[in-house]
């Protein structure tokens, strides 16, 4: 693994477990300023404040106990991107359910620039037009 490729690696596993550890300030350590979040909802989040507050309903427990376990990473070295595939697990008073997903993570130095989140649909979620 070439030096580069594992600093991603570190860095995304690290913003996972941060997550794992409930701990918002912790998840919000990795972006950068001005970064944007695209959820899994399709929703869109610009700047730390933003992605804060779109954080915070599952990181202060509105799901549930958490826990990211990632499965898969793929990286590209040149643009600093990133592609983890993980499960979700979520117990919300003793059920536990799982999620699978993916995030693409586009890096700066040691920051978080931009997220994309993807996670399976029991149901697909279809648009009218582009």
């Amino acid at each position: 693994m070439t030096d580069q490729r594992a600093r991603l690696y570190n860095l995304s596993s690290g913003f996972a477990d941060a997550f794992n550890r409930g701990n918002l300030d912790d998840i919000m350590d990795f972006f950068a300023q001005d970064a944007i979040l695209e959820d899994s909802t399709g929703g869109k989040h610009k700047g730390k404040e933003a992605i804060r507050a779109a954080f915070r309903p599952l990181v202060d427990g509105g799901q549930g106990k958490i826990r990211f376990d990632l499965e898969d990473f793929f990286t590209e070295v040149e643009t600093k991107k990133v592609m983890i595939r993980w499960t979700l697990h979520t117990n919300m008073e003793g059920d536990w359910k799982k999620r699978r997903g993916m995030d693409i993570l586009r890096f700066s130095g040691d920051k978080i620039v931009e997220k994309l989140a993807y996670t399976k649909a029991e149901v697909p979620v279809l648009s009218d037009g582009p």
